[in-house]
């Protein structure tokens, strides 16, 4: 492995260290997906929703605040807005887009926490194979120049470079690009989550704990 890597002259450097760039992302967002999966939305959903039906406004708001995971951060949000702006006697109707405001900006930070470090894996997948034709291109033009000068073992070594960075770059390409796209569609069941939790909730304010007031 390291006399081919070696044959593929100094455009293996780049080329190992988006290898090396998209491992340490697959596997730190693989353990944070891994993470995430772990937790049981719709129970928590349903324990919230139980919680508030009771008045146990604090009850729901330290269940959120301990169970991990951005659909727990966002409810909790929600659950603070609520429990600010009731006090303050705010209608139903404001007190809803007050929520909903609060829920939506904050579900932006959770998803921008969620997608993190994905850039790097499309970067990656975008720039080995570019990275693979340098090298081939570059392998090349050193096998057009000794064939000229008749140099066989040059023109073996020039044709071998441009092979093995072209390799390289396809694969290195797949490794990052495959968990891109797992990791992507992941990102948007848990967006998808977060939007039903906060419509969850809001129609739980407007239909029952408001209608109670």
């Amino acid at each position: 492995m390291l006399e081919t890597i070696v044959k593929g002259s100094w455009m293996m450097i780049p080329l190992m260290i988006c290898s090396v760039l998209a491992t340490a992302v697959l596997i730190d967002r693989a353990m944070a997906f891994w993470a995430n999966s772990k937790v049981d939305t719709r129970s928590l959903r349903a324990n919230v929703l139980s919680m508030l039906a009771e008045n146990r406004l604090t009850d729901a708001a330290v269940l959120c605040s301990t169970t991990p995971g951005p659909v727990s951060a966002v409810l909790l949000t929600g659950l603070q807005s609520y429990t600010r702006h009731k006090a303050l006697g705010a209608k139903v109707e404001e007190l809803l887009s007050v929520m909903e405001k609060a829920m939506d900006d904050y579900a932006l930070h959770a998803m921008s926490a969620v997608e993190k470090r994905l850039n790097i894996l499309s970067s990656v997948g975008s720039a080995a194979p570019l990275l693979g034709m340098t090298g081939t291109v570059m392998g090349m033009i050193a096998s057009f120049g000794a064939l000229q000068g008749g140099d066989q073992a040059t023109v073996a070594n020039g044709i071998a470079e441009a092979l093995i960075t072209t390799a390289a770059g396809l694969i290195i390409a797949v490794w990052a690009m495959i968990p891109y796209s797992m990791f992507t569609s992941l990102a948007d069941k848990v967006d998808l989550s977060i939007e039903e939790s906060t419509s969850e909730l809001l129609d739980f304010v407007a239909t029952r704990v408001e209608a109670a007031r």
